[in-house]
């Protein structure tokens, strides 16, 4: 077969027929920009959200959990038999502290494992934030300042002040944005913070922060390990959380497996299984993303289809000619694969072209995030993969929207379309 008079054959076609090759371009065009900005912005929303849970979220941590034992004193003495019962309604848990024994020895030891990153101690607590006569709740942390740098860039979040003026005083406290304005005060000023079990600090505000993220601004504080220890009343070695940071975040719940198989009395948790709803909803995103883009390209693709049809219908006496003259079937077929080839690529690469354009319009367009979100404009993921992958769909639409009607052409008996 001559592919270069199959070629000219047709794009002749083609351009005697501007308007419909135009209306079939412009339906890959359309379905392929579109998949290009729904894809890039929605995956650019799931990046966003992850990276903000993920900000502060180790990858393994390690806490001690406070559980309640199912142990009846009344049944000690007594051995249990088969028709006695011992009912306890309303057991009360331990006093149990959520210290982990001899924490920062073990966050040490951790830290030397190679798949380690690093690890930072925490002492976390609920207490009250006291204003005048009002008590607002929210929790407060006490933190290693230079490893909660190094493993969650905080001072990143700060608004005002530093983080590290933390390490510049004693009794001083760095508050999340939503809560200071709760409280009405500003770098410089001083709260009073109530622990549950009634000890009081009067701490100096150095610094606000804000995480874009309402829950966590409106009811959080960070002090050094010292000072929350001594509102707790507790010893220096008193510790209840061990972050870790991983190398590979995918390696996070092998990693967990080894811990567990390690330690004993404390309970670990990797970052998958604290954000399971996270990543669930991300999961439905996704898949609703590609949904909705295959069926944009498959719309095109039928919009080929019918234009390709009514350009073998309207081409009849030219393919009669065609075969008259000595072309074979698969010749035929070959000329209109092509034209259905030629309109896929060029409709493909100005799909990606308008779908790049408007993908980049979005990621510049100032995003109303509101007083909390630390977002300016519109979170747009530029993934080469995402258009690789649209062009190539955007191709295979077209070559099975052009398959089907140029093997019908390749069917047409000349005889017959000459004598009609």
């Amino acid at each position: 077969m001559n592919w270069k008079l199959a070629l000219n054959i047709a794009t002749t076609h083609l351009l005697t027929k501007k308007r419909q090759s135009i209306i079939a371009m412009l339906g890959v065009t359309f379905g392929i920009s579109m998949f290009i900005i729904m894809i890039s912005f929605m995956t650019g929303v799931n990046q966003f959200t992850e990276d903000m849970a993920m900000d502060n979220t180790p990858h393994v941590r390690i806490y001690k959990p406070l559980e309640i034992e199912d142990k009846k004193i009344i049944a000690l003495d007594k051995p249990q038999k088969e028709n006695d019962w011992y009912v306890v309604e309303h057991q009360r848990p331990k006093n149990e502290l959520s210290k982990i024994k001899n924490g920062l020895t073990l966050a040490m030891q951790i830290e030397r494992m190679p798949e380690v990153m690093g690890v930072a101690p925490q002492l976390s607590s609920q207490v009250f934030y006291n204003n005048g006569p009002v008590q607002i709740p929210g929790n407060i942390y006490g933190i290693d300042v230079k490893k909660q740098e190094a493993l969650f860039q905080l001072d990143k979040k700060m608004d005002e002040g530093e983080l590290d003026d933390l390490l510049k005083g004693s009794d001083v406290i760095v508050m999340g944005k939503g809560l200071a304005k709760k409280m009405n005060v500003t770098v410089g000023d001083r709260v009073s913070v109530t622990s549950p079990e009634g000890g009081n600090l009067n701490l100096k505000v150095v610094g606000i922060f804000s995480f874009g993220v309402a829950a966590m601004d409106e009811s959080r504080s960070y002090a050094t390990l010292a000072t929350v220890q001594k509102i707790l009343q507790k010893d220096p070695s008193y510790v209840t959380d061990l972050n870790i940071k991983l190398h590979d975040i995918n390696g996070a719940s092998v990693f967990k497996q080894k811990l567990e198989n390690q330690l004993d009395g404390v309970y670990v948790e990797d970052w998958e299984t604290a954000n399971q709803s996270l990543l669930a909803g991300e999961s439905i995103r996704n898949i609703m993303t590609f949904v909705v883009c295959a069926t944009l390209l498959v719309v095109a693709g039928f919009g080929i289809y019918n234009i390709m049809n009514m350009n073998i219908i309207n081409k009849m006496k030219d393919i009669a000619i065609l075969k008259a003259t000595g072309f074979q079937g698969a010749d035929v077929t070959a000329i209109f694969m092509l034209q259905s080839v030629m309109i896929g690529i060029a409709g493909g690469f100005f799909g990606l072209f308008i779908g790049f354009f408007f993908s980049y319009l979005l990621s510049i367009t100032p995003f109303p995030a509101g007083e909390f979100f630390r977002i300016d404009t519109f979170p747009v993921n530029f993934n080469p993969v995402h258009y690789i992958i649209g062009l190539f769909f955007g191709f295979l639409t077209t070559l099975f929207a052009g398959y089907f009607p140029s093997k019908r052409a390749a069917k047409v008996d000349p005889v017959r379309i000459i004598r009609g």
